[in-house]
């Protein structure tokens, strides 16, 4: 299975600052995500044609379910996090991370029936402060609604903006969680013509396999937005289906 996480911009690209939302789909399309996780999605603003953006996308991709979360409210519109899934969505829930008067921000928390049995997603776009990022996350891993789902295999991604790496041994070692993007040096994400900081990030726990990690970097990629995205390739359980194909059988599978 895979998933992607791409904070888009809200299609505007980062270099030219042109409005372009077919290069943000062309990015994605190339790499077929299963989940598709974005930050910065534009709802009814202007500088993005007053698109529906959330809509646009979903229909684009055909997907199964959507889950817009509006957080930046402008005078007209405003942006926020969003999730797709090839799959059914058995819960979803939406939290404030805005911490005083500071920018607002969001987690959703999803638990998606695919073919390998539940999966708990939490998506977030985390703030600018250490202390700001470290009470976001926190808040979260103690919040009823993700107790919920905490025995479910769980993965967390999204913008970090962990400039400095330092929640992977904070509250996420706390917490039994493995960082997936690492070492930073291999993850760098931000700005994406000329990246230097590691700041969209994966982390796991239980029954997740990881087999693969790895940044988008692509000529299109690298003026579609401001941020690369990130895509994992990943199995629930604990023998994904092909290595106990492969015990059964003694033939190596393609990979």
């Amino acid at each position: 299975m895979r998933i992607l996480s791409y904070n888009i911009h809200k299609g505007i690209g980062g270099r030219d600052r042109r409005y372009r939302l077919e290069r943000v789909i062309a990015v994605i399309e190339e790499e077929n995500p299963d989940i598709v996780c974005l930050q910065e999605v534009d709802r009814n603003v202007r500088r993005s044609s007053y698109h529906d953006q959330p809509a646009l996308l979903a229909d684009y991709f055909n997907a199964a379910e959507k889950l817009f979360q509006l957080n930046v409210h402008l005078k007209e519109g405003g942006y926020g996090n969003l999730v797709l899934s090839r799959w059914p969505l058995k819960s979803k829930h939406q939290i404030s991370l805005r911490l005083n008067r500071k920018k607002p921000r969001g987690a959703q928390m999803v638990v998606i029936d695919t073919p390998e049995g539940l999966l708990h997603v939490v998506h977030w776009h985390l703030g600018l402060a250490e202390r700001e990022r470290r009470w976001q996350v926190n808040h979260v891993f103690e919040h009823h609604l993700f107790r919920e789902a905490e025995n479910l295999p769980t993965l967390v991604l999204g913008d970090c903006n962990d400039w400095r790496n330092t929640l992977a041994n904070g509250p996420f070692r706390q917490r039994g969680f493995e960082q997936v993007t690492t070492p930073a040096s291999r993850f760098r994400t931000f700005p994406a013509w000329l990246a230097v900081g590691s700041l969209d990030k994966a982390y796991v726990r239980g029954e997740i396999i990881v087999r693969h990690a790895r940044i988008i970097r692509t000529p299109l990629s690298k003026v579609a937005s401001d941020h690369l995205p990130l895509v994992v390739d990943f199995h629930v359980g604990a023998t994904p289906l092909e290595d106990a194909m492969e015990e059964l059988t003694g033939s190596p599978r393609n990979v």
